[in-house]
């Protein structure tokens, strides 16, 4: 009963991550208008109705199936756990500093400060990592095949949106993509040590 349970909900995880999936890799293609909704509309609720289901597919897969996968329980806890806080946390710094509306996809203005004077998305850079710490986390092989595809989303992502933001803020986009890396990158660097540098000038000025 428990192994059949765990394969439908498995199932389901993996229709509703190949749902959204596919939706983002056809919009970085130029085949649909599915990623970034710009406003409220069907695709907006679409998405999102997706992700949030998931998420609690997720939840369930994870209780199902923790700790099924075998590898060896305290490395792969406390690398899961590290990575996964650390990469939740920048996510969510830089969700907040994007803004809400913008970080589901809505129009707003082009934010080139804070987080995002490092990479172009830090958000989805952070959930990269966080979601490689969920599977070490889970130790599951069902929940390491759905977060697969999560990472698929988060790589797949900015060619979605890269277009509309194009159409949407020209040079200005334009100039930001020329400086600031897509995740990270020597620019990223850069500019960290660089920022670091100016607060210790500042710091040793006063």
């Amino acid at each position: 009963m428990t192994d059949a349970l765990t394969s439908a909900v498995f199932a389901a995880g993996i229709g509703l991550a190949l749902a959204n999936f596919t939706g983002i890799v056809a919009s970085a293609l130029g085949l649909v208008s599915y990623w970034p909704p710009g406003e409220r509309d069907w695709t907006y609720y679409v998405h999102w109705g997706i992700s949030h289901s998931l998420n609690v597919v997720m939840l369930a897969l994870t209780y199902l199936s923790w700790n099924s996968l075998g590898l060896p329980r305290g490395p792969s806890l406390a690398a899961g756990a590290a990575l996964f806080v650390g990469g939740y946390a920048v996510a969510i710094a830089a969700g907040l500093d994007l803004g809400v509306e913008e970080t589901k996809g809505l129009a707003g203005d082009l934010r080139t400060g804070g987080w995002y004077r490092y990479s172009r998305n830090p958000q989805y850079v952070g959930y990269v990592v966080a979601t490689v710490g969920f599977a070490l986390l889970a130790n599951s092989a069902p929940v390491a095949v759905v977060c697969a595809i999560y990472l698929g989303w988060w790589l797949s992502l900015p060619f979605a949106e890269e277009p509309w933001l194009r159409e949407r803020y020209g040079a200005e986009y334009e100039r930001y993509a020329e400086r600031v890396p897509r995740f990270v990158g020597r620019r990223t660097v850069r500019a960290v040590v660089g920022n670091r540098s100016e607060e210790t000038a500042v710091s040793d000025g006063g």
